[in-house]
């Protein structure tokens, strides 16, 4: 009965040493894909959890919004530009000719 055996110096030609190669970085970059893909999953469903927290309260956005500014500011002295939405300037806009139409 044989118990063990014991292999010294084995030499492997070069064109099989590159194919092992290949074979364990194309090994390496599946798993990397996998990860990648695992991770992208995961953060759609963070996404989409927050987009439902959002929608059940949509103060919920604007206190987002308000905390991303409030971080963007403590990093650097900066200009904060505040995007006003359209609807906002319209109805400002409404508004001023109602006033300026009344008091003709």
């Amino acid at each position: 009965m044989v118990e063990r055996v014991e292999v010294k110096d084995v030499r492997l030609p070069v064109q099989l040493q590159r194919a092992m190669a290949t074979e364990a970085e194309a090994t390496r970059e599946a798993r990397a894909k996998v990860v990648a893909a695992q991770g992208e999953q995961n953060a759609s469903v963070a996404l989409k959890e927050a987009a439902d927290t959002i929608n059940k309260s949509p103060i919920a956005l604007q206190l987002r919004y308000l905390q991303t500014l409030t971080h963007i500011a403590g990093e650097k002295n900066s200009t904060i530009v505040f995007p006003i939405p359209i609807e906002f300037l319209k109805l400002i806009g409404q508004e001023n000719t109602v006033i300026h139409g009344s008091q003709s």
